[in-house]
């Protein structure tokens, strides 16, 4: 799934590309999106990229080549709210483990990216039935993992993690990451004085850090599920 934001460039890019046979300048994509800075810009373009809609051509200026749209390229305001908000409110925030039980049944929430951050979906039908030994005290939830950036540490494109709900967490601990309000990530979380890091557990993908105001704490890692 692509989150709005990706879903606007892409149609954006693919439109000049038609009109003119160049893609668009990322200033040109800044105005256009009516983001702040062409850092923004980058993300998405990476966030494209790592699901092969985006190509970039070598040894070009400006070399973004369209490889596929999706499948139903809905307009950006057919979007339903789909992010999962920086307090988990209302009877799916989670469910409370009770160890008088082997398993216990789990709200499947959706995906989340573990490599670029993408929208998160809150599914309110999927559960997931999942063994009381594998949780902590307190509420739980459960989200799949895309992407490869957290491979180094065990995570792997299509697992399932069982979350511990909390908004806040030690450094070193794998969280779930809210990040602008928006985007929902797997990262290790690293205090540096003032700042938060995000830290994938993969070389190829950069840590990035963050104000702690744009930074919310959605729950904690305790436990993977993996289907073979």
């Amino acid at each position: 799934m692509l989150t709005r934001k990706q879903h606007e460039l892409l149609t954006y890019v693919n439109q000049r590309l038609k009109a003119d046979g160049v893609s668009p300048s990322f200033d040109e994509m800044k105005d256009a999106l009516g983001l702040r800075s062409k850092s923004g810009i980058h993300r998405l373009i990476t966030a494209l990229e790592e699901r092969g809609f985006i190509g970039r051509l070598p040894h070009r200026a400006r070399a973004l080549q369209v490889l596929k749209l999706p499948d139903a390229m809905a307009a950006p305001g057919d979007y339903p709210p789909n992010v999962i908000r920086g307090e988990f409110k209302g009877p799916l925030s989670g469910t409370t483990v009770n160890r008088a039980v082997e398993n216990v049944s789990l709200p499947l929430w959706g995906r989340i990216a573990a490599g670029t951050p993408i929208e998160a979906l809150r599914d309110h039908s999927n559960t997931i039935d999942v063994p009381t030994s594998l949780m902590a005290r307190g509420e739980h939830f459960a989200l799949e993992v895309e992407g490869d950036s957290m491979i180094d540490a065990g995570i792997l494109d299509g697992d399932t993690a069982i979350i511990q709900r909390c908004d806040t967490a030690n450094t070193g601990a794998i969280v779930v990451a809210l990040i602008d309000d928006e985007e929902v990530t797997l990262k290790r979380l690293r205090r540096k004085g003032e700042s938060i890091a995000l830290e994938a557990a993969n070389t190829k993908y950069e840590t990035r850090i963050f104000p702690p105001d744009r930074v919310k704490v959605q729950g904690r890692l305790v436990a993977l599920m993996r289907k073979y």
